[in-house]
This record gives C-alpha cells, sequence and structure tokens, in this order.
C-alpha cells in the first residue's frame, strides 16, 4: 500500500467527523497525479515553505519598520507563530492538522512590505481599488510563483487563505482555527514587541482583559487557545466564548490606540507609504523598468506593478528608491 493512502485511511478513523480530509478535497485548478508518499494538504504545506515568496517574508515588516533589535518579529516569524497555535488547536480539535498548517503558512505570502503600510499605500487613487493583502496571498499562489505558474494549491487551501481576514468564513473549520488564530498570535506578539520598544509598559495594559486573559504572553495565548478547544470541541464550528472573545477584542482596541496608530512606532510611516506611492508611480510611467518576468506579463500594467512592489521586501523597496530617486557620487 502506497503511504500517502495510509495516512488517508488514518485521517477516517482518528479525525474528527467535521474534519476536512485529504482524499475528499475539492481538487486543484489543474489535476496532478497523486504523491505516493504524501497527501495534498501535505504537497501544498511543501509547496509553500519553499517558494520564494516565503522566504521573502523574513524581510518584511510586520509592526515595526526596520527595528533595531534582533527579536522583533517579521511577517515570516509571525507566520509561523500562527502556524504553532492554528496546529495546537487542530490537533487538540482531532481536525486536519497538515490543511491548517497549509493555509496558516501561506496566508501572508501577498503581503506588502512595511507591513500594513504598504497596504494602506497602495489605494484609491493612486491604484483603482484597495489592495487587500489576503487577495494577493491567493494572487501569488494562483498565478506570480514559479514563473507565472503559480502553486497549483487545493481549494480548501486557497479558500482559507482568502477569507482569512474576511467576514465571510472559510468553508472548512482548518480555515476558521487559522483566522482565529493570526487574531491570537498577533495581539499578543505586537503586545510583547511593543513593550520591548518602550512604547508600552506592562502596567499600562488594561486590566479588565489581563484579568480574564492573564498577565503573560504565554498565559494569554494559553487561555485563548484552551477557550477555543473548549467552546469548538465537537461542535461544527470554531469559537471562543464571549468572554474571551470580548477581552481579545478589547485589547486589540487598545492596541489600535496605543502602538497601531500615532505612536512613535508609526512615526517613519507616512515615509514608507511616500515611498511606496513614488515607486508605483515611476513604473507605472517607465514600465520598461520593471524586471523582464513582470514586462512579459499579459495583465494592465498596474497589476503588473502592483505585483511587483507588493513582492518587495523592506530592504529592496528601500534600495530600489535609493537607486532611482537619491543622487549618487559622480565617477570620472
Amino acid at each position: 500500500m502506497e503511504i500517502r493512502r495510509m495516512i488517508e485511511e488514518r485521517e477516517k478513523k482518528l479525525l474528527s467527523p467535521f474534519a476536512q480530509l485529504s482524499m475528499q478535497s475539492k481538487g486543484r485548478a489543474r489535476p496532478e497525479e497523486l504523491s505516493p508518499i504524501r497527501t495534498s494538504f501535505q504537497r501544498d504545506r511543501d509547496r509553500i515553505t519553499h517558494c520564494k515568496s516565503f522566504r521573502r517574508l523574513k524581510h518584511k515588516t510586520q509592526v515595526f519598520l526596520a527595528p533595531e533589535g534582533d527579536h522583533y518579529r517579521t511577517r515570516l516569524t509571525h507566520t509561523l507563530e500562527v502556524s504553532q497555535v492554528a496546529r495546537t488547536i487542530a490537533r487538540a480539535l482531532s481536525l486536519n492538522e497538515d490543511l491548517t498548517e497549509a493555509i496558516a503558512l501561506g496566508h501572508d505570502l501577498g503581503h506588502t512590505p512595511f507591513g500594513h503600510t504598504g497596504e494602506d499605500a497602495l489605494k484609491p487613487p493612486l491604484v483603482d481599488k484597495p489592495f487587500k493583502h489576503n487577495e494577493q496571498s491567493l494572487r501569488v499562489a494562483d498565478v506570480l510563483e514559479r514563473d507565472g505558474n503559480g502553486l497549483n494549491l487545493t481549494w480548501e487551501v486557497r479558500d482559507g487563505i482568502l477569507k482569512h481576514v474576511e467576514e465571510e468564513m472559510p468553508e472548512t473549520l482548518e480555515g476558521r482555527i487559522v483566522r482565529l488564530a493570526d487574531r491570537i498570535a498577533y495581539i499578543n506578539h505586537d503586545i510583547d514587541d511593543a513593550i520591548r520598544a518602550k512604547i508600552l509598559k506592562p502596567e499600562d495594559l488594561p486590566k479588565r482583559p489581563l484579568s480574564i486573559l492573564g498577565e503573560t504572553g504565554g498565559g494569554r495565548i494559553n487561555t485563548m487557545v484552551m477557550d477555543v478547544i473548549e467552546n469548538s470541541w465537537e461542535k461544527n464550528d470554531i469559537r471562543m466564548s464571549p468572554r474571551v472573545y470580548e477581552a481579545m477584542e478589547e485589547l486589540k482596541a487598545f492596541l489600535f490606540e496605543r502602538v497601531y496608530v500615532g505612536s512613535k512606532a508609526k512615526k517613519e510611516e507616512a515615509k514608507a507609504i511616500k515611498l511606496l506611492m513614488t515607486l508605483y508611480t515611476h513604473y507605472l510611467e517607465h514600465p520598461e523598468e520593471l524586471p523582464p518576468e513582470y514586462r512579459a506579463r499579459e495583465e494592465v500594467r498596474s497589476v503588473r506593478v502592483i505585483d511587483y512592489i507588493a513582492g518587495m521586501t523592506d530592504r529592496f523597496a528601500l534600495k530600489e528608491y535609493e537607486r532611482l530617486f537619491l543622487p549618487r557620487s559622480w565617477e570620472a
């Protein structure tokens, strides 16, 4: 018997009746021969991990632009923390851990440089419609990776990537886990980074949600994860109790007020927005300066320019701006 079939049979026997089984996937846009050793979701996870867009996440901002310290989160470490939280929940609920991990690892593939500031730069009237990183993440997976051939991921992974920030819920419980794990991860690690940056002090945190969730980052994550597991057990849904959910939302609102908007961590954002807007306008007016793989694409020019800029790392965007717009010393 093939190893893949053994894994699929094990899923049938051990996973929850609400789990998305690998053998029952809706499949891929382009049919492929099945692997003898890996399920479809395991292959998706591996394709995401090995793609170039995933590697570039290590040089993309999470919250703090170009931080001096080595311990601030990047988009890559955020992704890994989301994956860890999501897998813990999926395993406890006997859902498909491979599918959960694939969605978590791919959910931010299309994120701009400079975090959500990059999204703020690529909006009307500069572009036709607001940039959404979840839509771009799916575009990366479907179109841009592998020299324009895409990763050809399964329907379930694509659905989870697209809907991880949307009001519309993912179709699978595994996708819904990632949607919630994303919030659990960023709220707690952004508090940790803000304290490290001396933007917040531990005593600044609001007392009411801490009395419910815990005084430490690890304690809060444990409370939230346990609450999700307890309130989703043997149910065809992923949810928190109202009490814990409201406490989490209160912490998120606090972060928006004290960290995400107007804090010293954001003082360079206006420069980052101007930088990306300037790059966008330049490449729109000079498409011949795009890399060959972007010049060769058939989409309208603005889409190709957005694809190129969204794929940049922070440091590459800075270097491109310096190369194009800052004077260099003259040499004979």
